[in-house]
């Protein structure tokens, strides 16, 4: 049980409620700060105090007057309006990640909202009550006003929702009110500030980065699991791994993956086999994988540093503080963070799917690999793999593309008020399409990998590279001539982007 209110989210916490339905219920003390937040607003309605998105208008209209007794339409006709997204829809664990983070953010006790507001974004997770968000629409400046406002609509009983998708992946769409029904629940009337406080906020951007961060860090020791059993079958050197060599450029990462390559590799009968080779040096796509990975790894770490704040924090406007009765207006809505740790992370993601694909190439080419040509038992007559590397440098080029940084630019919106935007949701929506090619990427480099060990025997791997054969042969068995690659790949990514490779990373790795 997560309780809001006692102690920070973390990025694991937030990918337990989206996918594994993990309870959250509101702590007393969160429910105290509310409260005394609360009265804030109910005082400054009662005493007609000018107060932006209380008692005046939004945005443009900042300097329209809203009277006392219509406070609750303003706050209804502002999710009405704002419900503007366009496109594809969230999925399940994006719209209940927004829906955690929104609640922990209200939580904090400095939006003025009731606590009922909470106990009801809560509820949708307890009952399995899913808005259907449009995933378009969102600049990511005065938080991800859209998609937020399609997600408050079930609250009050409009908009649309699915109910119990997660145990039923073919649930249709229905009306709000019919899905509140359906769970027993009822809609909320909103009172004054609250209909802002639920749609400014960075959730949406948010809730996508987490969830692709969390991935990211399976994928990156798939990858490094991957290039330690490709340097092995290629008969490449685990010298660059050395503890002494990275020492002498000691980024973290770079060691932290110099120490999965040796430990994936200890007692290898194929690194022994060419002890004395003669050989001078590798390709860089085996040669510099402790200095490529591990700088994927540096900006992993950074980036959750990042997102880990954000999980953490109020980003509502105006805000209100209890123990001195004022009400600020801020930017602390702006998601300019979120949108350049997106960049920076799809950047670092598509690089591993570079190196990957470069790795493929070699494996598949018999001329320097002394593997059969692209991998099959009876070149010319069975093309093997060969179209894995035409898949994964189609990925590659397309993560090319998304990997330009959406935060360079800003289209000014709301009348020139808000004339700076980060377009932090285009940054996330695209690092959630990296990573997920990148995964595709690297399970056809398992693939190859461990069809050109099959060529190697009698040899045998390291220990752990022998471990990750037996792992992928499970999911996907080795083929009996050519078959097609579509299944094995789309079977292996999704183990890729599981908790898999980050329960065998530690398994393996001296504590």
């Amino acid at each position: 049980m997560i309780e809001l209110g006692v102690r920070p989210l973390t990025l694991d916490d937030v990918a337990r409620v989206a996918r594994e339905n993990e309870p959250v219920r509101l702590s007393g003390e969160a429910r105290e700060r509310m409260r005394a937040s609360r009265a804030v607003i109910d005082r400054a309605v009662k005493d007609q105090r000018v107060v932006y998105g209380v008692t005046t208008g939004f945005g443009e209209l900042k300097n329209r007057h809203i009277p006392g007794d219509q406070v609750r339409d303003l706050q209804l006709n502002l999710l009405r309006s704002h419900a503007a997204g366009v496109g594809r829809y969230a999925s399940r664990d994006t719209v209940r990640a927004m829906i955690l983070l929104r609640a922990a953010s209200l939580a904090r006790g400095f939006s003025g909202c009731r606590p009922v507001l909470v106990e009801a974004l809560l509820a949708l997770l307890e009952n399995d009550v899913t808005p259907v968000i449009p995933l378009q629409g969102s600049v990511g400046a005065s938080g991800d006003l859209a998609p937020l406002a399609h997600l408050a609509l079930v609250l009050v009983g409009e908009g649309e929702a699915w109910l119990g998708l997660g145990s039923r992946p073919d649930a249709g769409r229905m009306p709000a009110s019919l899905a509140l029904r359906g769970a027993g629940l009822q809609p909320v009337v909103l009172e004054a500030k609250e209909g802002l406080a639920l749609v400014n906020g960075t959730q949406l951007s948010t809730a996508i980065a987490v969830l692709a961060a969390f991935d990211s860090r399976a994928l990156w020791e798939a990858a490094v699991a991957a290039a330690a059993l490709s340097t092995e079958v290629l008969l490449g050197s685990f010298q660059p791994a050395r503890e002494d060599v990275q020492a002498l450029r000691p980024y973290r990462g770079a060691q932290e993956t110099a120490l999965r390559l040796r430990t994936y590799s200890d007692d290898s009968a194929l690194v022994e086999s060419h002890k004395n080779c003669g050989r001078v040096q590798d390709a860089y796509s085996l040669r510099c994988v402790p200095t490529v990975l591990g700088a994927s790894w540096d900006a992993l770490e950074h980036v959750g540093e990042q997102l880990a704040i954000e999980i953490d924090s109020v980003n509502d406007n105006p805000l209100v503080f209890a123990d001195s009765d004022d009400v600020v207006s801020a930017g602390l809505f702006h998601a300019q963070p979120i949108a350049l740790a997106s960049d920076y992370l799809k950047m670092a993601v598509a690089e591993i799917a570079s190196l990957s694909e470069r790795r493929i190439d070699k494996l598949l080419d018999g001329t320097t690999s002394d593997l059969p040509m692209v991998l099959a038992a009876n070149p010319g007559l069975e093309s093997g793999y060969m179209m894995a590397q035409y898949t994964a440098a189609a990925l590659v080029s397309e993560n090319k593309v998304l990997a330009h940084p959406a935060s360079v630019d800003s289209i000014p919106t709301g009348g020139g008020i808000e004339d700076h935007v980060s377009m932090a949701p285009i940054a996330a929506r695209h690092l959630r399409q990296v990573v997920d090619h990148s995964a595709r990427v690297v399970a056809l480099e398992l693939l190859c990998a461990c069809r050109a060990l099959e060529f190697r025997r009698p040899l045998t791997g390291g220990r752990g590279s022998e471990r990750l054969y037996g792992t992928v042969r499970r999911i996907a068995p080795a083929p009996e001539g050519d078959r097609p690659l579509t299944g094995p790949c789309e079977e292996v990514a999704r183990w890729v982007l599981s908790s898999g490779p980050v329960r065998f990373a530690e398994e393996l790795l001296p504590e």
